[in-house]
Formats: C-alpha cells, sequence, structure tokens
C-alpha cells in the first residue's frame, strides 16, 4: 500500500477537519516527503515491530530506540487511560481536528521527535529496546482489542477508534524519519 490509500479512518478524519472550519495548507502543516515509503496502517505497524525485533536498530536522533518506542507506546497508552495534560478544549475541537485531517489526508505527520507527550512519565534510560518494543506492541495490540470509552487526545481531542489508531500508527512513521536501517517495505518507495 501507499501513503495514498484511503482507509475508512482518514475520511473521517478529514471530514473531522473540514467540519472544524478551518483551512490549512499543506505547507503550513510542516508535511515534506521524506524519499521513503510510509506505514499505510497498523498491519504495517506490526510488520515494522517484527523488523525491529530482529533488525538492530539505531536512532539519529535526540533519543535512543528504546525511548523512541517507549514514547509510541505511552501515546497509545494514554488514549485508553487518559493524557496527563490536554491542550485547551478550544484548540482541541479546532486546530487539533484541522492538523489530524491535514497528517490523514496526507498519510504522514511531522511533530517535534524530541518534544515528550505534556506531563508524560519520564522515557526510561535503558538503551535496550527489547523490552520497549514489546511494551508497544502491547500497546498496539490493546489497542485494537479495545472496544471501550477512549479518552481524548491531548491536542485532537475526541477521536473514533480507528482514527486514533491510525494516529498512533502515523505518530510511529513520524518517528521512522530517524531510526534505521528501515524494513524494505519502507525503503525508497518516496513519498
Amino acid at each position: 500500500m501507499t501513503a495514498r490509500h484511503f482507509d475508512p479512518g482518514r475520511r473521517r478524519f478529514l471530514r473531522r477537519g473540514a467540519a472544524a472550519g478551518l483551512a490549512l495548507s499543506l505547507p503550513a502543516a510542516g508535511c515534506s516527503g521524506s524519499g521513503r515509503g510510509h506505514l499505510a496502517g497498523y498491519a504495517d505497524a506490526l510488520r515494522l515491530l517484527d523488523f525491529f525485533a530482529a533488525t538492530p536498530v539505531q536512532s539519529r536522533g535526540a533519543w535512543n530506540p528504546a525511548q523512541v518506542f517507549a514514547h509510541c507506546a505511552q501515546s497509545i497508552e494514554y488514549s485508553l487511560q487518559g493524557f496527563p495534560q490536554l491542550k485547551p478544549a478550544l484548540f482541541r475541537s479546532t486546530v487539533g481536528p484541522a492538523a489530524a485531517a491535514v497528517f490523514a489526508g496526507l498519510g504522514r505527520m511531522r511533530h517535534d521527535l524530541a518534544e515528550p507527550i505534556p506531563g508524560a512519565a519520564p522515557l526510561p534510560e535503558t538503551t535496550d529496546p527489547v523490552i520497549a518494543l514489546q511494551r508497544l506492541r502491547t500497546a498496539f495490540e490493546t489497542f485494537q482489542a479495545h472496544r471501550g470509552a477512549l479518552q481524548p487526545h491531548f491536542a485532537y481531542g475526541e477521536l473514533a477508534h480507528e482514527d486514533y489508531l491510525f494516529a498512533h500508527v502515523l505518530h510511529l512513521d513520524n518517528h521512522l524519519d530517524e531510526l534505521h536501517p528501515l524494513p524494505p517495505f519502507l525503503r525508497g518507495s518516496g513519498a
């Protein structure tokens, strides 16, 4: 699948952003092509985690791979438990959903890759990615199986299950900009 694949979660994200009545240009969203393929959904995310479990991974960023995986797991866990800090309600009902819609439409997001989730527990100091990878896999699988109420995203606000799952996949995908090597299905596919 390519980043242009349009799934139901992406359509809902786009409608939600349009309903917010905000016009965002794509360049203003800070999204640019990375020269690699992108995760198209949950199945790709699991394939990626399998690859990282079998391949030593390195980071070019401020966080080591274990910290990147723990950060992505935190985001998923907080969507079930509640984020420690939320942006103001007005932001979560206007700007946040509009940004989420742009990211969903592009099939990728951009954010500061060294910025912790507001109010989140500090990332572990460990450099062993095995435990953090298992935590991330468990978080994804728990979220996928969850059918109860979800907590509002700290920036995007209320999201349906499929929208939230897609946002988690896009979040992990953005962090791939600093991790290497990438699996063959993500190398050099273009943006």
